[in-house]
């Protein structure tokens, strides 16, 4: 199969590529940035030109994109996509009814949804690690000029972004008091729930109406369906809570244990945090989720029942992790064998406590997960499936 994939800065498409590689498969990168996910006149013209000059099986991206969607559309080509991110709003756009859709989504609530729209050609894939790679970088078959071993140790852990630069702090003061409590109030209840979004609900078509005066909707076309409620709980809200849960779990552990954090964000009022900088998702990372005793993870509550990518690639470099419950986890994984979940903040700084004081029953739960993911949640698994998927109703077409 010849296969023409569309690179962006998404961390997991490289090890997607490698995996059709590695089943045998021929790729080709196209690369632009795009300055509209729906319309972009220079980018598709680049992409037609390339279409028509070889036959490709299939257009693959990470994440969906409607102007590469149309386009498939139009050239009678497949477009295969396997979403990261939830909700991802792009895929909010008239483009999904197109016959030319293969839309694999992580997050089986963000299926179903798009299900009960009509939108036929969805399926649920959730995500995955290339576990055979993370143990290249960890045993240095793939080198790296960074930092040495002793600067990604640690007892705890967490990688990721502190979303400082959300929306939600530039549009409060412009908001009545009466809205700047009610989404107060809704973000901190969604903080003390677990495995759950209460966020859609609580913006009420009273409430929309209100806000719609201080926060503008703009599309991204004519033929987007997004609305108002998604893109506030989405971009708005779902980043601000996430600012708030990071950085009141890190303060609290920070009391009473030594706390690494690797990030691009401002983490200069964390005063108790050693501040790391930022790690290369391939060569480092890695290395930190192996050598560190207890690794976090804060789901964005964005994301309503799927598991994120850091689950994969913590347990995948067998690395122990700590994180909040999703409603997909138990499908996948045994609670207190192969990772281990907390529900708010007390729990998490008494479960922390407990995995750094009892070594061996913490590094046989890291075991655990890494034998899970290695054997049953690779790359190869899920493409393999994503292709099966493709193959089995173009049969159905064909009879």
């Amino acid at each position: 199969m010849h296969i023409l994939m569309y690179r962006w800065k998404a961390y997991n498409y490289r090890d997607v590529e490698e995996t059709f590689k590695l089943l045998g498969h021929t790729v080709d990168n196209i690369e632009q940035k795009l300055g509209n996910y729906d319309i972009d006149t220079d980018f598709e013209v680049l992409l037609r030109n390339q279409l028509h000059q070889v036959h490709y099986d299939m257009v693959f991206t990470v994440n969906y994109f409607a102007v590469i969607s149309n386009i498939c559309q139009e050239m009678s080509v497949k477009y295969v996509s396997w979403t990261c991110d939830n909700p991802l709003i792009s895929m909010y756009h008239q483009s999904v009814f197109n016959d030319c859709n293969y839309i694999f989504t992580f997050d089986k609530t963000n299926y179903l949804e798009f299900k009960a729209m009509g939108v036929n050609h969805i399926w649920y894939l959730p995500l995955a690690v290339d576990a055979e790679r993370m143990d290249a970088v960890i045993d240095g078959r793939i080198v790296s000029a960074g930092m040495d071993k002793r600067a990604y140790a640690g007892d705890v852990a967490f990688v990721g972004s502190l979303y400082e630069r959300n929306s939600y702090d530039k549009l409060k003061h412009k908001l009545p008091e009466y809205l700047q409590g009610y989404f107060d109030a809704v973000m901190e209840a969604q903080l003390n729930i677990s495995g759950a979004n209460i966020i859609e609900p609580m913006l009420t078509t009273e409430i929309l109406e209100q806000l719609q005066k201080y926060f503008k909707l703009e599309k991204s076309s004519e033929e987007s369906f997004s609305d108002l409620g998604l893109i506030f709980q989405t971009t708005v809200l779902g980043f601000k809570i996430a600012e708030v849960q990071r950085r009141r779990a890190l303060i609290e552990l920070s009391k009473y244990f030594d706390v690494n954090v690797y990030s691009n964000s401002d983490v200069s009022d964390l005063v108790r945090v050693r501040y790391m900088g930022s790690v290369d998702y391939w060569s480092e990372m890695p290395k930190v989720f192996r050598e560190t005793k207890i690794n976090l993870n804060f789901t964005i509550p964005n994301i309503k029942s799927g598991i994120p990518l850091r689950v994969w690639d913590v347990l995948g470099s067998g690395g122990f992790l700590l994180t909040n419950y999703q409603a997909e986890m138990p499908y996948y994984f045994e609670e207190g064998k192969d990772l281990v979940c907390f529900d708010g903040i007390e729990d998490l700084r008494q479960k922390v406590a407990y995995y750094l004081e009892h070594e061996e029953e913490r590094k046989q739960i890291a075991a655990n997960g890494y034998r899970k993911v290695a054997e049953h949640h690779t790359y190869v698994h899920r493409v393999r499936e994503m292709l099966r998927v493709i193959e089995e109703v173009g049969d159905k077409n064909r009879t």
